[in-house]
């Protein structure tokens, strides 16, 4: 949890600043012959006024800790070997606040050094990549890597430079080529399809998720507390009133806070995101921590932070006075409560990533959650009569919290299925993605109706009539869930397009292939190829494994009889998934010269359409669809998600009529 407050620490430093791009480390590398065989590499960082670099051991510990610096060296072993470790400069240690514990960083210039013994006299070159993080005092980039062809000259003994990164080959330029594409009508159809209903619904999602963390056990007693605190210290009711309203500001702002680091990535590489959301490891690690964010709602233990951050915080709000005090109780707060909070942040956080907008959504999710929470403590401060009605605390916030945790424990599959889509591992097929949350829709059915109970639960009593009707909702939910399990028209769950794996990753399919059944090329030029030879147009669909909006789009308007008929007679359908990790071939494998005039290496099949998308469409999110012929010309405007029938069905056959 102490990143948590780090990325606290660093919201407050990053307004105005999202915009930038940071360029504070430059690098240089070369050569000394020693021997015959024998030679020093060094690699020279010189870094702007205020930023370090972190040591190979930054801190000797496996907690929380600062990116270490990495050096690797190809080619294979049987060419060389490496003499001892790579040797770095003296550099500064100390103790670091933020991390509590000791650091070893540089500032202004760091130079390491390998040696390095040459067993084949044929090799001349090593090439060597250096994984590096820097920070200032208020922000760190995030990790990059440099890469060095190192030429061995054996003519001479003195120190070589060499380039900064490894050179474009030839073949690097004609891959790097293949991927710009000469389109037609670029000013008159190319646009940003970002909208503002993106943004209002899930600020409206974040406000309802905001709206659930105050029925929790953590928030809702301090609601009564915290206000008549206010009303009743200060000197008269209007300064209460004031700093009630204060309070909830800083409640506000603070969330929104946590999500301005996510903008600074964004800045940095504007594929970060997406990579973000598809990684397999972070996916995974979201359904271990939904897991046992589960098992603590259900009662079986409690997660707390460390009493001394509360402590500490709790401390200061009641020594320093006037508006820094009412700003660390607002902190205090969103710590203590962070039990109950944590798992709704983590749904909010895990959605937004993963849908179009990126960080811009999160903020928008996040100001939406901040405002829920913070709008009680203002509008019962000013209307403190209303406290009377608030229900008392009791047997009823244990049932909000148990709810919760079979919530989050159908929502922990949907990471882990995430990971199994872009891995392609086959674990969670769609009918038992279904049929896992029949289970826990059953299992939460039966505590609803009191049939099972947990650690926390009182005694036995008559269950209220509130509770039976949420037990019934939730047997009605597990009843439309049953078809989701069949292999009929019926499988098609329109309501939760998005959260189950797509119709087509099904146990009934021996091979996987288009949504809904539609033949789509997954390669752009094969795509290019068939339409060429069908004289047909092309529907150019960028989409994710892990895009809930892209699994929307297919099952609630590619699914209208309408549409369908269009883009399986009239177009070819080419579906590009940007998050896709399968590697390629080696010899498709190349380095790709960003804008910014950074290396990008294009390793996997996501790499290559995610790269392909923002160079010749100036967008990446997904989904993501263009229109083109086969002389590519572009057909219409470009869109994203559209979830009007109607709308998308007008533009479909607008590009047909441009077509023709």
């Amino acid at each position: 949890m102490r990143i948590l407050l780090v990325l606290i620490i660093t919201c407050f430093s990053l307004t105005g600043v999202n915009s930038q791009t940071f360029d504070p480390i430059k690098w240089t590398s070369g050569v000394v012959k020693e021997s015959d065989t024998e030679y020093t590499l060094y690699f020279e960082a010189t870094l702007d006024k205020g930023w370090h670099l972190y040591s190979q051991r930054a801190a000797e510990t496996d907690e929380i800790a600062p990116t270490p610096t990495e050096f690797s060296f190809t080619p294979a072993p049987e060419k060389f070997q490496l003499i001892g470790e790579t040797v770095e400069p003296e550099g500064i240690e100390k103790f670091d606040k933020i991390f509590e514990m000791n650091i070893k960083y540089f500032e202004n210039k760091a130079r390491f050094t390998q040696k390095v013994k040459i067993l084949d006299p044929s090799l001349t070159s090593i090439t060597a990549e250096v994984f590096f993080a820097i920070c200032d005092d208020v922000r760190c980039l995030a990790p990059d890597t440099v890469v060095f062809e190192i030429v061995l000259n054996p003519k001479d003994n003195a120190a070589t430079e060499n380039q900064k990164t490894v050179s474009l080959t030839d073949e690097d330029l004609k891959k790097s080529k293949a991927l710009q594409l000469d389109l037609k009508n670029q000013e008159s159809f190319l646009q940003d399809t970002t909208e503002d209903k993106s943004y209002v619904s899930i600020f409206i999602l974040g406000f309802l998720g905001g709206l659930i963390a105050l029925l929790t056990p953590c928030v809702f007693p301090m609601i009564p507390l915290t206000v008549s605190f206010f009303t009743k210290s200060a000197r008269n009711r209007k300064k209460g009133v004031f700093n009630a309203i204060l309070y909830g500001v800083f409640i506000f702002a603070i969330y929104v806070l946590l999500s301005l680091p996510f903008h600074l990535l964004d800045s940095v590489d504007p594929e970060i995101l997406n990579t973000i959301s598809t990684n397999v490891i972070l996916n995974i690690a979201f359904f271990i921590i939904f897991i046992v964010f589960a098992i603590s709602f259900f009662g079986y233990f409690e997660i707390t932070l460390p009493a001394s951050w509360s402590n500490s915080l709790d401390y200061k709000a009641t020594s320093i006075g006037g508006v820094v005090g009412i700003f660390f109780m607002a902190l205090t707060l969103a710590l203590v409560s962070f039990s109950c909070t944590g798992p709704i942040l983590g749904s909010l956080l895990g959605g937004s990533l993963s849908s179009d907008g990126g960080a811009i959504q999160l903020s928008f999710g996040m100001g939406g959650f901040g405002l829920a929470l913070a709008l009680p403590f203002a509008l019962f401060a000013l209307f403190p009569n209303w406290l009377n009605s608030l229900p008392k605390s009791g047997g009823w916030l244990n049932t909000v919290k148990v709810v919760l945790g079979f919530i989050e424990l159908a929502l922990a599959f949907k990471f882990l299925s995430n990971a199994d889509l872009v891995e392609h591992w086959g674990l969670l097929k769609r009918e038992i993605f279904i049929g896992i949350w029949i289970v826990i829709g059953i299992a939460m059915t039966l505590y609803l109706f009191g049939k099972i109970r947990f650690p926390h639960d009182g005694p036995k009593q008559k269950i209220s009539a509130s509770r039976k009707a949420l037990g019934a909702i939730t047997l009605i939910f597990v009843l439309y869930l049953l078809p989701g399990l069949s292999n009929t028209a019926y499988a098609n769950l329109k309501l939760l397009s998005g959260f189950p794996p797509p119709l087509f990753y099904s146990i009934y399919d021996k091979e996987a292939h288009g949504p809904l059944g539609l033949n789509a090329y997954t390669d752009f030029y094969e795509g290019l190829a068939a339409a060429k030879a069908e004289n047909k147009p092309m529907i150019i669909d960028f989409t994710g494994w892990a895009c809930v909006n892209c699994r929307k789009m297919e099952e609630q308007v590619w699914s209208d009889p309408a549409v369908m008929d269009v883009l399986k007679n009239e177009y070819i359908l080419i579906s590009l998934y940007v998050d896709d990790r399968k590697p390629l071939p080696e010899t498709e494998q190349f380095n790709y010269l960003k804008a910014n005039g950074s290396l990008k290496r294009i390793k996997t099949i996501g790499d290559q359409w995610a790269t392909f998308q923002t160079l010749n469409f100036r967008n990446n999110s997904q989904p993501f669809y263009v229109l083109l012929d086969t002389n590519l010309n572009l057909l219409n405007s470009t869109i994203g998600y559209t979830p009007d029938i109607q709308e998308y069905l007008s533009w479909l056959k607008e590009g047909l009529s441009a077509n023709k």
